[in-house]
């Protein structure tokens, strides 16, 4: 079975050549997240022809194809635009064993719900935009965005699980409600256990939001509850558009602990972060 999906964002580091490796991941784990194996690509790039420096598109193209590389993935071709505003990324083409196929359609009652990456880079990056957001914290970023879905993939292929989709634009909430939708089912979120990233809920403090924010809010509408013992912080994160982010992996409660063991050796913040119920009020129910 063949896949193919389209990603591209602009710069959310300063640095290019992180940039393009971002940006690269954020692409590819698209396919990882349907358990899949990336084998092609093709570059997607918006940029001006006059007043940046060429130098710097030169590092973007430099750091998505050492990702591309990396990971045994062949640049095919792309196509390039002359735009005031930076966007790279990819067209990326995968194979899948229908039998060992995730969905975001695949969570079913009983499963419990696992996040492989911590949750915070919308804010963060938004905090570098605006120099609010200190050197280890845009590091620390950086540095999950930059742990790649492979790993995921391979074990959501060895567990057979059938749920899965990866956290990006529409935020951690989103994404669930998504996947709680198409599954017909609810999925209960502890906001205890949702793994944050470092100074990622004081950036959220000081109205370091993205306007994804406002949006994902909007996506999901009425068809959530969420405590009132959250914080108003900690339910920014939930609506905080994700780069490169991590998987939600619906598994069997049989099969959960096993899987979290193996995907922390990865993955070390990976975290059981809520259970799915048959269908109730709400797709989604944050406590």
């Amino acid at each position: 079975m063949i896949v193919q999906t389209l990603d591209f964002l602009p710069p959310i580091v300063d640095d290019p050549h992180d940039y393009g490796r971002v940006a690269a991941l954020n692409s590819i784990n698209d396919v990882w997240a349907m358990a899949g194996t990336p084998i092609t690509a093709m570059e997607i790039t918006f940029f001006p022809a006059t007043g940046v420096d060429p130098a710097i598109l030169t590092e973007i193209t430099c750091g998505g194809h050492e990702t591309l590389a990396n990971h045994g993935i062949a640049l095919i071709g792309g196509h390039s635009i002359d735009n005031e505003q930076i966007m790279f990324g990819y067209v990326v083409t995968g194979i899948i064993d229908p039998s060992r196929l995730a969905t975001n359609s695949g969570a079913c009652a009983g499963d419990v719900v696992i996040l492989t990456k911590p949750i915070g880079t919308g804010v963060i990056s938004t905090g570098i935009r605006f120099r609010k957001t200190s050197e280890d914290v845009a590091l620390g970023s950086i540095e999950t965005m930059l742990i790649a879905g492979n790993h995921a993939a391979d074990l959501m292929r060895e567990f057979n699980v059938k749920g899965a989709t990866d956290v990006t634009g529409f935020a951690l909430v989103g994404h669930a409600w998504e996947m709680a939708r198409a599954s017909r089912v609810t999925m209960e979120i502890d906001s205890s256990r949702v793994p944050v990233l470092t100074g990622a809920l004081e950036l959220a403090a000081n109205g370091m939001l993205t306007g994804g924010d406002k949006t994902n809010r909007e996506y999901v509408g009425e068809d959530i509850e969420i405590a009132e013992s959250v914080s108003k912080e900690m339910r920014n994160l939930l609506f905080d558009p994700q780069t490169a982010g991590g998987m939600l992996i619906s598994v069997s409660e049989e099969h959960a602990e096993e899987l979290l063991e193996r995907l922390i050796l990865k993955y070390p913040e990976a975290e059981i972060i809520g259970r799915v119920f048959e269908r109730g009020q709400h797709s989604i129910v944050v406590k």
